[in-house]
């Protein structure tokens, strides 16, 4: 990241959510640049490179999710949503559309800045392509022997669950929606088989969880997908 302090670009057009997400930030050690319109934020996207972006969905000249879709096309930066629309739906749809996280308003501060870290995090870790090694907590995989570990024992994974694996640890912590591993580890022409996705999931947390009925790795997002921890929980 640039200089000392993770710069976040705040795009938001409550006065009263900006002076809280200002306040608490700042005492947390971010700096802050503030939005209220779409057309703001991409202007200051553009002019001052954020680490992380925060992103409402109500704005008054465009809709957030569009703004996501806008600024994937060209910026790495996570962006999280904060906003009010608590429907599985918004969330599905503003994932989908590129954003790393959803947060419903309102929040706990200490939510918030979890997240943050958690994004924040997993954009500084993110591994090249052409990267041979992954690792994820106790999962290690070798992408140059297609091996996988799991607390130095050897797994058997079939080539299904082997791709879906790689798609999770390279976004470990990231929430993934159904559609988009299914469009990434089965093809543009099966993302309406959501059960595809959960048969899998259900044999993988065989494989890598302690307990399979309490995964402690590999979470669901009720409604939405799935996320791979990027570290212990509660560490």
């Amino acid at each position: 990241m640039s200089g000392t302090l993770p710069l976040v670009l705040v795009v938001e057009d409550e006065p009263q959510m900006r002076k809280f997400l200002r306040a608490s930030l700042t005492s947390h050690g971010y700096r802050l640049v503030e939005a209220e319109t779409v057309k703001q934020a991409v202007a200051l996207a553009t002019s001052h490179n954020p680490e992380i972006v925060l992103l409402d969905l109500g704005l008054p000249d465009g809709d957030g999710i569009d703004l996501t879709r806008t600024l994937r096309g060209w910026m790495t930066a996570p962006i999280i949503v904060v906003s009010a629309r608590g429907r599985e739906d918004d969330k599905v749809e503003a994932l989908d559309a590129g954003a790393d996280d959803y947060l419903t308003k309102p929040f706990g501060l200490g939510e918030l800045l979890a997240r943050l870290r958690v994004a924040l995090r997993h954009a500084q870790k993110n591994p090249s392509p052409g990267d041979p090694t992954l690792e994820v907590g106790p999962i290690r995989i070798d992408r140059a022997r297609r091996e996988v570990f799991v607390r130095d024992a050897l797994l058997h994974l079939t080539p299904t669950e082997y791709r879906m694996l790689v798609l999770l640890a390279e976004n470990a912590g990231r929430v993934l929606t159904h559609r988009h591993i299914l469009q990434h580890v089965w093809g543009p022409t099966h993302v309406g088989h959501s059960h595809y996705v959960r048969v899998q999931v259900a044999e993988l947390r065989k494989k890598l969880e302690v307990d399979a009925a309490r995964p402690q790795w590999l979470v669901t997002e009720p409604g939405v997908g799935y996320r791979l921890r990027d570290r212990e929980p509660g560490a």
